[in-house]
């Protein structure tokens, strides 16, 4: 079995910025994660449901939807009901922070985001 905080692990990039969720995909790839990307909400709770990805990256201010409500509506699917969400948001504050983990995220990025920073982010959430 692979180990999964190394880099094997499945990551589900919902972010509608074309050019941000494209150095986002390349950033985790060179580190050996495989993306499956959605710039839409509908798309990204589709995909999640039909494969459940071991790590969901999920930008807040997307066009269909507000990415709290990809959150909530993930987390009432049985096959998503446990994936770690970690919001990208480009807010900071307590009251955004509430609002990511009432949602049913495990976490938060501040957009920018640091690779360093996003990469150990990312192998703690795979390791718990």
């Amino acid at each position: 079995m692979e180990n999964k905080v190394t880099g094997s692990a499945n990551i589900l990039l919902v972010e509608d910025d074309h050019l941000l969720r494209n150095a986002f995909r390349l950033l985790l790839e060179d580190r050996g994660y495989h993306i499956v990307e959605a710039g839409l909400a509908s798309e990204a709770i589709a995909l999640a449901k039909a494969d459940a990805p071991d790590l969901i990256l999920l930008d807040l201010g997307l066009p269909d939807a507000h990415g709290l409500d990809v959150a909530r509506e993930l987390r009432r699917h049985e096959a998503t009901r446990i994936v770690p969400i970690v919001a990208l948001t480009g807010r900071v504050g307590s009251a955004e922070k509430e609002a990511c983990l009432r949602a049913g995220c495990t976490s938060y990025l501040t957009k920018p985001i640091e690779p360093k920073t996003l990469f150990t982010r990312i192998a703690e959430f795979l390791a718990d």
